[in-house]
């Protein structure tokens, strides 16, 4: 349960019989809240507070962290953009605190199938229980391998793939050998420079369609009679978010008809996209050879 006081600070409890909820103000008895309906009231000492079953959403802020989170609004354009679907094989790796497993989990369904990977073994142990935590048992549907996803990674015919990881672009071989053709590869990271090396990673790789990448921020608003305004503290940037689709076997992408300005990648490379003496000769799309 969530507990929520007048000024709007939440406590998210555990309801377990014959146990208590200590605040400075008093004593909550959990037996007082068991077996009653959601969404009521409840007072500790002389406050009242509201009491309702959390959301995923709240749930995963005020859960125990190994890692930073996933936030509510990135798991969203994830399930969202990367269309994931009841019924769905999905691979996800980077599953850090269990935010994002969560949400993909609800997404899939128990008919679907959710494999996660990840290298640390305390981390995985945090997600685990975070996720039993919310759902109140062990998921169906979700399988979580402690490894890395280039080295542990036999699955094949893939629906979707979700990276959220320091460096995405090691993976393209491993997701590309797993993903079906039309599959959807989703990457979550941080940096600018890791949003540039994964985006031509991926038009270097030859097996993907050309990326999309964005990112989203939130901004809460005060509604208060006529006092409509902004809020001063906003969810701004958390991380990038870039997919992209698996082509079939055999399949070239096409050719890029946007030629990337002078200087994009550097003096050494501006040279090899510099406008051809020929008008009339075709142009090629620039193809940067990664380290």
């Amino acid at each position: 349960m969530q507990l929520t006081d007048p000024k709007g600070r939440m406590h998210t409890i555990t309801l377990e019989v014959g146990k208590q909820f200590h605040t400075h103000k008093g004593i909550l008895d959990h037996d007082s809240l068991i077996g009653g309906p959601d969404a009521v009231t409840v007072t500790i000492g002389t406050t009242t507070y509201l009491a309702l079953r959390p959301l995923l959403p709240d749930y995963v802020l005020s859960m125990p962290r190994g890692a930073q989170v996933v936030y509510p609004k990135d798991s969203a354009n994830i399930v969202g953009m990367a269309d994931i679907f009841p019924g769905a094989h999905v691979v996800e790796a980077g599953v850090g605190s269990g935010a994002l497993s969560m949400s993909l989990l609800r997404a899939v369904g128990e008919g679907g199938r959710l494999s996660s990977y990840e290298r640390r073994q305390d981390f995985a142990d945090i997600a685990r229980a975070n996720v039993e935590r919310f759902f109140g048992s062990a998921h169906p549907a979700w399988t979580i391998t402690v490894g890395s996803l280039q080295d542990a990674l036999q699955e094949t015919d893939v629906d979707r793939v979700v990276l959220d990881m320091l460096a995405p672009w090691e993976c393209l071989d491993a997701v590309s050998k797993a993903l079906r053709p039309g599959g959807v590869l989703c990457c979550y990271v941080a940096t600018t420079t890791q949003l540039s090396t994964t985006v031509e990673a991926m038009r270097a790789h030859g097996t993907f369609t050309e990326p999309q990448s964005w990112e989203t921020m939130v901004r809460g608003w005060h509604v208060e009679g006529l006092a409509v305004r902004p809020q001063h503290r906003m969810v701004g940037h958390t991380g990038f978010l870039c997919t992209t689709r698996r082509l079939a076997d055999g399949v070239e992408p096409p050719l890029r008809r946007r030629r990337p300005s002078k200087g994009r990648y550097g003096e050494s490379l501006a040279e090899s996209v510099a406008e051809p003496t020929d008008p009339d000769a075709p142009k090629e799309p620039f193809r940067p050879t990664l380290p």
